[in-house]
């Protein structure tokens, strides 16, 4: 119970923090900002007090654990596997406007005999 509350607590922070950017049209741009990022600052520090809120910053720390794993492919091979993939989609679309052409003759030139001058 005092989770949800907490959650709800945090909402609400991040709402008034929201609210402040469209209550203080007055202010400059930057103290509006700084509202929306107090509200969301004080949302998050309230909800890492909850178990649903430290278990999802366990989840984004290991998400990014493993995505610093990732052996990411050199620009070599991004470059030759993009133009591999451009080249495929070249192929195909020649391939169906073939195809497209051939049932087009097949149907009204052979089959209906509409095109026949």
């Amino acid at each position: 119970m005092a989770d949800k509350l907490k959650f709800a607590l945090a909402v609400l922070l991040l709402v008034a923090g929201i609210a402040g950017f469209y209550l203080l049209v007055e202010q400059a741009m930057i103290l509006r900002v700084l509202a929306v990022l107090a509200g969301a600052a004080l949302a998050v520090v309230v909800a890492w007090q909850t178990e649903p809120g430290r278990q999802f910053f366990g989840f984004a720390k290991d998400a990014t654990t493993e995505a610093k794993k990732v052996v990411w492919p050199s620009r070599k091979e991004t470059i030759q596997t993009t133009g591999l993939v451009f080249a495929f989609v070249v192929v195909m679309a020649v391939f169906l406007w073939l195809t497209d052409k051939g049932l087009e003759w097949v149907l009204y030139d052979l089959v209906l005999g509409w095109r026949q001058s």
